[in-house]
């Protein structure tokens, strides 16, 4: 057996939402850099999206960037639709895509739930419906959501994210038995916190990112990069006999 080869995703098409920036970013990166010809997504043209795709396609030359509002209903399959017209088909889907809202869970509004749980919950359940029948025809497919840490460890300020990630979870375990006798695994990666964007402003208090880091068994945040190889292992025929799991990316974060 030759392992490489189990990772090796020549001839792959996928989608990688949210992927202009972050842990998108770097998973779009790995899956190119694997073989796949990746559909880089970002809400709307940007700097960044195009930085994004212009180093993908240094390692898959036929990558493509799509654009869509996921926080509008039918933006979803819209997406998945372009996707699959640009690349002539899609065997994997990475669900990467989310709103984090931060504010006391009493100051939440109808807008700001609505908002986090259509582009955390509801587009990705929109984005399988629309993809499944193309996996099916071919027998296989890799579906893979991007969870986090709070599904076990719930912040106080970010309710909403944390019961959307849940429910994403949920899903997953509820599909994988439905999707499995097609080919097709379904799999959530959680991660811990990682050094993106949206966490480096919060942890520049170092009182604060202190407090956080004595809560990870290895006393350090996580990188983008650290994502990757569990990405690879549930996007590809390395992992084919795994689906279903909640698989954390957290320096043991969540344990209790």
């Amino acid at each position: 057996m030759n392992i490489q080869n189990r990772f090796n995703l020549t001839g792959r098409a996928a989608l990688v939402t949210g992927s202009s920036r972050g842990i998108g970013r770097a998973i779009a990166l790995g899956l190119a850099e694997c073989g796949a010809a990746v559909a880089v997504h970002g809400t709307k043209p940007a700097k960044t999206l195009d930085e994004t795709l212009a180093d993908v396609r240094k390692l898959s030359p036929r990558s493509v960037a799509v654009t869509s509002e996921l926080g509008q209903p039918d933006a979803p399959a819209r997406l998945v639709a372009d996707t699959i017209s640009a690349l002539g088909g899609l065997d994997i889907l990475v669900a990467n895509a989310s709103i984090q809202i931060r504010k006391p869970w009493a100051e939440v509004t109808q807008a700001e739930m609505e908002q986090q749980m259509q582009v955390n919950f509801h587009a990705t359940l929109r984005m399988i419906q629309t993809a499944v029948p193309v996996m099916r025809a071919k027998k296989w497919g890799r579906i893979l959501t991007i969870g986090s840490v709070q599904q076990q460890r719930p912040h106080p300020d970010m309710v909403v994210y944390a019961a959307s990630k849940s429910a994403q979870e949920n899903l997953v375990r509820n599909l994988a038995k439905q999707l499995g006798p097609d080919g097709i695994t379904i799999n959530n990666l959680a991660p811990g916190v990682i050094l993106t964007d949206r966490n480096t402003p919060v942890l520049a208090d170092e009182t604060y990112a202190e407090r956080v880091r004595g809560i990870i068994p290895l006393r350090s945040f996580g990188e983008t990069e650290d994502c990757v190889g569990a990405a690879l292992l549930l996007c590809s025929d390395a992992g084919r006999y795994i689906t279903g799991v909640d698989l954390l990316v957290d320096g043991g974060m969540a344990l209790p």
